[in-house]
């Protein structure tokens, strides 16, 4: 299975507003629409990060170049990408006239966090530095994004290290999430297996007794490797008890 990492960066929509507070801006007050700037990915367990940007490659490049990875992935790592991320790029990817890429499964790390811990935050930088895995790249906050508006080269550099950074860290995340990940989608196929942990592909796993269900059991089995659990896909045999 192929599996992507992504992490796209957006410039915000730019409006004329009389006030700061619970302002209702309508669509003539704004002068320029929110957009992808750049993204970072890089596949599962490789080296290489890629990077591509509007002020690096120019803005149809950097959207045709996000779409032949994600028409690429089997499924797709990211932190709130089901509703920020992918959204976003599918606009440009309708605005720029590309078709829609090919069907990939969504691995959404912030679905995990919400559903099966209780962290003080849920954002990414919390959670990374929770468990150990560092943190974000530290920068100007607002600013960074002004000057990469302007198209300062120096803001650039610091832009494009924050968003591989972002893609690192959530890779790590990924991996340390693994064993919890809600919906993760079974490699096993991806990879002409038959046998093995659904999760990682794994094949070093162990017997921990039995799933039952109301009308049957099934074997349950723990991997060893990225130690998440798993059961077999057919019953097993359970003698019927006699009633005569």
């Amino acid at each position: 299975m192929k599996i992507l990492i992504l992490d796209i960066e957006t410039r915000p929509n730019l409006a004329y507003v009389w006030g700061l507070w619970q302002q209702n801006v309508a669509l003539n007050q704004m002068t320029d629409a929110g957009r992808v700037i750049c993204y970072a990915a890089k596949w599962h367990g490789a080296r290489h990060v890629y990077f591509a940007s509007d002020y690096h490659d120019g803005h149809h490049e950097m959207v045709k170049s996000a779409w032949e990875l994600v028409n690429e992935a089997d499924a797709i790592v990211h932190y709130n990408g089901r509703a920020f991320d992918m959204k976003h790029l599918y606009r440009e990817f309708l605005l720029e006239g590309l078709p829609p890429p090919a069907n990939h499964k969504d691995i959404d790390l912030l679905t995990t966090v919400k559903r099966q811990f209780k962290f003080p935050s849920n954002k990414l930088q919390h959670v990374a530095e929770a468990l150990d895995l560092g943190g974000k790249l530290q920068h100007t906050g607002f600013d960074l994004w002004l000057r990469c508006l302007e198209n300062d080269d120096k803001a650039w550099n610091i832009m494009k290290r924050y968003n591989i950074q972002d893609v690192r860290l959530t890779e790590q995340v990924y991996n340390k999430l693994l064993p919890w990940v809600v919906n993760h989608p079974n490699v096993l196929p991806y990879r002409n297996q038959q046998d093995g942990c659904p999760k990682c592909g794994s094949d070093d796993y162990q017997r921990r007794g039995s799933r039952h269900t109301a009308t049957c059991s099934y074997a349950r089995f723990r991997c060893n490797k990225c130690h998440g659990w798993f059961q077999a896909r057919t019953r097993e045999q359970v003698e019927q008890p006699d009633f005569k």
